[in-house]
Parts: C-alpha cells; structure tokens; sequence
C-alpha cells in the first residue's frame, strides 16, 4: 500500500461532504500544476519527492488523529461498562 493511500482515501471522503475543503483541493491542484509547468526537470523531480513526504506526512497525521479516537472510545466503553457493573452490584 503506498504510504499516501491513507490521505487520498480520506480526502476523498471529506470531499464527500465538505465543499470548501474540495474547493481549496481543487485550487491547491491549479496552483501546484501552473507552478510545475514553470519548472524543469530536475525541479519537477524534487517538487514529486515534497509531495511524497507531505502526503506520507498526512497518512502519518490521520493514523495517529485515528488512534487517538480508538483509544478515546474504547475508554468510554470501558468506562461505560464499569459503570453498568458497579450499579448491578
């Protein structure tokens, strides 16, 4: 799996529902592509490896921000659940 699949799949999704997110992707898009043709390419090169590390830098980002969720709701459930049986006692 490549290291921005998980950032691609999730722009996706928030595209889905949030059109001034799409809206400024599309603009980042525009503006990244008018910026490439500008450059040679060896420049072209070294612009795909920043976009390498940024999108590998956002999956990072969205599997710790998923993480910490897990974690959060997993303690409420136990929580939850230590609730119920100290009550049934």
């Amino acid at each position: 799996m490549p290291q921005g699949f998980l950032f691609e799949v999730n722009t996706i999704l928030r595209c889905n529902g949030n059109c001034r997110f799409k809206h400024l992707l599309s603009l980042m898009g525009r503006n990244r592509d008018n910026l490439s043709d500008t450059f040679t390419e060896q420049q072209k090169e070294l612009l795909e490896k920043y976009d390498e590390a940024v999108n590998e830098m956002h999956s990072l980002d969205e599997e710790a921000a998923f993480h910490c969720g897990f974690s959060l709701g997993v303690r409420l459930v136990m929580e939850c659940i230590s609730i119920q049986l100290t009550e049934e006692d």
